[in-house]
């Protein structure tokens, strides 16, 4: 193969690979008189030998599976590796649940809705795995205070017909 020489060469001027080099086939006659590094050189210069860019590597196909695994496709039972744990560990979701009760706890005690008392009985449910979500923590707390109030109001009944007994 005419070129063998100079294209090795200019691969090494270049430096990169031999399969980058381009070598111009309508002057082939000048490039195999080309024997030292000092003429290869001379023929980069002129543009006789020119080293190609490199190949690109495109990522619109992953990007576009990508986007279709977001919507849910291509996670059925066939496309998974890890067991189910693995993949989403039951740890990790109890954390995030308890922290999403817990912070909705002290947001109430701060604001008031709830008293220090109230806050610990649903701290420590909330620990026993009493409530599966916030909603049902929400209601549990509104369910709570109107037995508290009902329970007040019954008391304060009692109290008057004692009194009004008297």
């Amino acid at each position: 193969m005419a070129g063998k020489l100079q294209k090795r060469l200019a691969a090494d001027i270049k430096k990169c690979g031999r399969n980058r080099i381009w070598l111009d086939p309508n002057e082939a006659n000048e490039i195999s008189m080309a024997n030292s590094r000092f003429n290869i050189r001379k023929l980069i210069k002129d543009g006789l030998i020119i080293r190609k860019a490199v190949k690109m590597h495109s990522r619109s196909r992953v990007r576009k599976n990508l986007e279709a695994k977001r919507k849910g496709r291509h996670t059925g039972i066939g496309k998974r590796r890890g067991t189910k744990e693995a993949r989403l560990p039951s740890k990790v979701i109890w954390m995030r649940r308890q922290r999403v009760l817990r912070r909705l706890l002290r947001k109430y005690r701060q604001q008031k809705k709830i008293d220090k008392h109230l806050y610990h009985f649903f701290y420590r449910h909330a620990k026993g795995n009493m409530y599966k979500n916030k909603r049902v923590l929400v209601e549990a707390i509104h369910k709570m205070k109107a037995e508290q109030v009902k329970a007040k109001t019954l008391l304060e009944q009692s109290e008057a017909r004692q009194e009004k007994a008297k």
